[in-house]
């Protein structure tokens, strides 16, 4: 027989409230495909013709989301800060330039502070957009493009609580920043200039920012002899060592594991053998400016502890060790 599935009171509660919240999502996409898509773009015109930095500001909890907003924008490759409304109009407008761009929030669009402002933010020249959810209210009549969130209900009980309207003008501003950062073309290695600490940026870090210079690479000439071999791999104790032609292209390794390899098959002949003699052929590499995390997941796939470092010619200009991205924070 079917199972009936029961919940908490609490439980079910909760449900409502995320039911409530993903409707205003579900209807907010829907307006902007349907209604809203000269406005976006508008927004988006703004913002990348923008000299200065975006300047996002709110009342309240519309105040909360837009530092949110603001530090989401900035970290994506769009210069922008929070600035709260009431202090602007006491001495903070000198943060602001003509070659900036505001947006403002405020579901209701009359909020006190934000009116204040808006006549100063005229004066100055600095285009305003706004998201708000009153098509007539003062925010939107003196902005120069308007994203509206229409939200039926809030998840709260007595519909006053700002709840799916801010979830709403979050996923917005989301939605703004990351079309943002497609067109300007943002890349992961931007990203990690704008995250130096924490994993985030430490997961972007490139090989070539890890690596020790070839000076440090034990590597010998195709053509050295036994006894110079083992000199290289003890001198820079790594447990092995590179082998090279005349051109500097990149011929094999040779490991702890071929030098015992070497004796058993050579015996006292051993001593007469060349690099190219006793080395492994095609070693594993990595590009310079491949990302760190890249070199851990080969290593971890091969079992190894250390990767050759090639640059676009394929030629050997470095080495970096399992210890090296211990080092940089990568594991």
């Amino acid at each position: 027989m079917p199972t009936t599935i029961t919940f908490s009171k609490n439980l079910q509660e909760a449900l409502n409230v995320l039911e409530t919240e993903e409707q205003a999502l579900k209807d907010l996409i829907n307006d902007l495909e349907n209604n809203q898509s000269k406005s976006f773009d508008l927004a988006i015109e703004a913002f990348l013709s923008c000299k200065g930095r975006i300047v996002v500001t709110g009342m309240g909890k519309s105040g909360h989301i837009g530092s949110k907003i603001a530090a989401t924008l900035a970290s994506t490759g769009s210069p922008a800060f929070f600035v709260h409304p009431a202090e602007l109009s006491h001495g903070d407008f000198g943060m602001l330039t003509k070659s900036d761009v505001m947006l403002a929030l405020s579901f209701s669009g009359e909020t006190d502070e934000l009116k204040k402002v808006l006549e100063p933010i005229k004066r100055l020249g600095i285009k305003l957009i706004s998201i708000t959810g009153n098509e007539s209210s003062t925010l939107a009549q003196n902005s120069n493009a308007v994203l509206f969130i229409k939200v039926k209900k809030e998840a709260c009980p007595l519909n006053l609580a700002p709840t799916a309207s801010t979830t709403a003008t979050l996923a917005l501003g989301d939605a703004l920043a990351i079309t943002l950062m497609q067109a300007k073309g943002f890349t992961e290695a931007d990203f990690a200039k704008s995250h130096p600490g924490g994993s985030l940026g430490k997961k972007l870090i490139k090989v070539k920012d890890v690596m020790r210079q070839k000076k440090d690479m034990p590597h010998v000439n195709e053509t050295v002899d036994f006894y110079k071999i083992l000199e290289e791999i003890n001198t820079k104790k790594l447990g092995f060592t590179a082998v090279i032609n005349s051109e500097n292209t990149l011929l094999g390794t040779i490991t702890d594991g071929d030098i015992r390899r070497a004796y058993l098959k050579f015996q006292s002949s051993v001593s007469d053998k060349k690099a190219k003699d006793i080395m492994s052929p095609n070693p594993k590499t990595i590009d310079e400016d491949d990302l760190a995390v890249s070199a851990l997941r080969i290593m971890e796939d091969y079992r190894i502890s250390d990767l050759i470092v090639t640059n676009k010619s394929k030629s050997p200009i470095g080495i970096v060790d399992l210890k090296d991205l211990l080092k940089a924070g990568i594991i």
